[in-house]
């Protein structure tokens, strides 16, 4: 393939990367309908909020099975299907609101898109990682920039567009969006592919040979094996990687979850005569706000994570909100709380542009996407505790709520910055590994092509 070709093209494949991911991030918008559908409805908070929680969570999970099966499918596939998915599942839920069965709902938007989202996630991340090894921070702060920027999409233009073409019709909306999104993702999904077999791009020279590493015995019994996938994440250092990107999700989480209702609450606590469309339009903006933080956040902590080192930004993306959190348990000035919640929505979308990156580093170029994939199912599981914690707070204690809310936030955060400790940015080697070189072990196995 010629160099140039092969130059031009992974540009162009990168774009394709985060427009299929900006598709996807349109799971962000959910606090934009939340309160739309408790209104129509008359669901709860906790009852809707199940929508959003199962998404994230079959969204983990999916992303996990497509990273373990990468190579087996290739990402076009993945990509595809995912895509697929993510469209019918918005088809689903539409016909759930024209029955008005809200298990139906849980059903199309929660399970089906979810894992249509999940399976769909994984693979833009991986392939810009492996057409990109010279830019490994900057591409997936960039394609992960693309997720974060649906919500803006949604919330700015298609979502508002769609609720005035359709007066107002959510069954209707809920279907427009998807064969809207779907439409973009399928076309974006078909452009997703692998670079040659031993690709660089030009002038680049891989850090192991810098280093020296290359006739580090260790280094190349790692590189040259291909051992079971529980051999590096049934450890120590995958579950410490784990808890910290857990702890920073689900402290973002709880946010977007219900971020539209939680900062009208703010707006009427000094102006309660305010009508509800207009603070459904100051919601709005803030989600459209946030969402750009998202998104960009993801570049500018990508970036930062080069020169700092992939670990010790997690510290910072950690440290820094607990102090914001502290902030906002007691501040009532609508403006002031909204530039706090946007650093907040940026430092979550930074913990998404530094962990493929950590794992690279940590487990080498060719396990990304199977180590990546399971170290997603934190998303899952922060995506079930995090809407389920603000719900039940907003349910139960709707005077106290936020106080509560940002008070749990900082001990979640504490947590994770003791975790952060715990991580190191050193290539992991398995014991068995250690072993066969010292000579007190079998032969690994061969890494296959």
């Amino acid at each position: 393939m010629n160099v140039e070709e092969v130059r031009t093209n992974r540009w162009l494949l990168a774009a394709m990367c985060a427009l299929l991911s900006l598709c996807l991030g349109a799971v962000y918008a959910w606090s934009y309908f939340q309160p739309l559908l408790v209104e129509e409805f008359r669901w709860n908070n906790t009852q809707t909020s199940w929508a959003f929680s199962l998404n994230i969570f079959f969204l983990g999970l999916a992303a996990a099975l497509g990273g373990i099966n990468a190579a087996r499918f290739g990402p076009r596939k993945l990509a595809m299907a995912g895509a697929i998915l993510f469209t019918g599942g918005y088809l689903i839920a539409a016909v759930a609101l024209s029955l008005k069965s809200l298990l139906l709902f849980y059903v199309g938007y929660g399970a089906v898109s979810g894992v249509g989202t999940g399976l769909a996630y994984v693979t833009p991340m991986s392939t810009v990682t492996k057409w990109f090894p010279d830019k490994k921070g900057l591409l997936t702060g960039t394609v992960a920039m693309g997720f974060g920027l649906g919500a803006f999409v949604v919330t700015v233009i298609l979502a508002p567009v769609l609720i005035r073409l359709l007066h107002g019709n959510l069954t209707l909306v809920f279907a427009a969006m998807g064969a809207s999104l779907g439409t973009v993702a399928i076309g974006a999904s078909t452009m997703v592919k692998n670079p040659p077999a031993g690709y660089l791009p030009r002038g680049y020279t891989p850090p192991e040979m810098v280093r020296g590493r290359v006739n580090d015995p260790y280094a190349k019994a790692a590189e040259e094996s291909d051992l079971p996938l529980k051999e590096y994440v049934l450890t120590s250092q995958f579950a410490t990687m784990w808890f910290m990107f857990f702890l920073n999700i689900t402290a973002g989480i709880s946010i977007i979850s219900l971020q539209s209702p939680l900062y009208q609450d703010i707006w009427k606590l000094d102006h309660p005569t305010l009508e509800r469309s207009v603070l459904a339009g100051y919601g709005a903006a803030l989600i459209a706000a946030s969402s750009l933080c998202n998104g960009f956040g993801r570049i500018f902590w990508g970036a930062v994570s080069e020169r700092l080192g992939r670990v010790n930004t997690f510290r910072l993306l950690l440290a820094s909100q607990m102090v914001v959190f502290g902030v906002l348990m007691t501040e009532h000035d609508p403006w002031i709380f909204a530039i706090l919640d946007c650093y907040v929505l940026s430092c979550f979308g930074g913990g998404f542009a530094v962990m493929p990156s950590l794992v690279i580093d940590v487990y080498g170029q060719k396990r990304m996407a199977r180590v990546f994939g399971i170290i997603l199912t934190a998303w899952a599981a922060a995506g079930i505790l995090g809407p389920w914690m603000v719900a039940s707070l907003k349910d139960n204690y709707p005077d106290r709520a936020i106080v509560y809310l940002f008070l749990l936030g900082i001990h979640v955060l504490g947590a994770g910055f003791i975790f952060s400790f715990l991580v190191n940015n050193d290539r992991f080697i398995p014991r068995r590994i250690l072993l066969q070189v010292l000579g007190f072990g079998p032969p690994t196995l061969r890494a296959r092509d």
